[in-house]
């Protein structure tokens, strides 16, 4: 599986994040039961390898994502016909923790900055790194879409500007990503199109 898992979380020609978050997620699996027959793992296996990690003191959402991964290398290996079916019909039997009905640790949401911090910041920022965190706060984008901005990703032909990053979160699914561009980031971003269409408008070395 591991020689599988190199080759397909691999992104621009580099192993992905998944493919660390994949080998967290497996360790515990291989260090428990790393001699059991995968036949022979069910479950309850799965049961008390969740338990496991909750004992160590993973929050449930970290928990239930390494579950999630461990069933997803089953049914791998029900794909390549190394365990029957039924292994991985067993273990998707298995639900999720929820909220607050286990003795797993809950964390808080994450929540935006409020804009007083934002407001106190700004000031100090290089002109690069300000317009980037005023045109992110204006379009809701993430931080890598706001980071690989280019002119030729933006089109410019209406009122409204759509920015299609060349690379985001579910281009692998085959999903396309469309950010609106309203008048205000317009205009944030404008000074920074004094440059070759394929280049990305906010530079590290101009910030330096």
């Amino acid at each position: 599986y591991w020689q599988f898992a190199k080759t397909y979380y691999v992104k621009d020609g580099r192993p992905s994040k998944e493919l660390l978050c994949m080998k967290y997620a497996l360790r515990p699996l291989r260090k428990l039961y790393g001699s059991l027959n995968g036949i022979e793992f069910g479950p309850l296996a799965l049961k008390a390898l969740r338990q496991s990690m909750v004992d160590s003191d993973l929050s449930c959402g970290v928990v239930n994502a390494r579950i999630n991964r461990i069933k997803r290398f089953f049914k791998w290996c029900v794909a390549e016909e190394l365990i029957p079916a039924s292994i991985y019909e067993g273990l998707r039997c298995v639900a999720g923790l929820r909220f607050g009905r286990t003795s797993a640790r809950e964390t808080d949401p994450v929540r935006p900055v409020d804009d007083v911090w934002v407001e106190a910041v700004l000031p100090l920022l290089s002109p690069q790194v300000k317009s980037m965190v005023e045109v992110q706060r204006l379009t809701g984008m993430r931080p890598c879409e706001v980071t690989l901005m280019r002119a030729c990703d933006i089109d410019r032909s209406s009122d409204v500007w759509v920015y299609e990053p060349h690379d985001h979160k579910n281009r692998w699914r085959g999903h396309r990503r469309l950010v609106p561009i309203g008048p205000k980031s317009q205009d944030i971003i404008r000074p920074f199109l004094n440059r070759p269409d394929d280049s990305n408008l906010f530079s590290p070395t101009e910030a330096e």
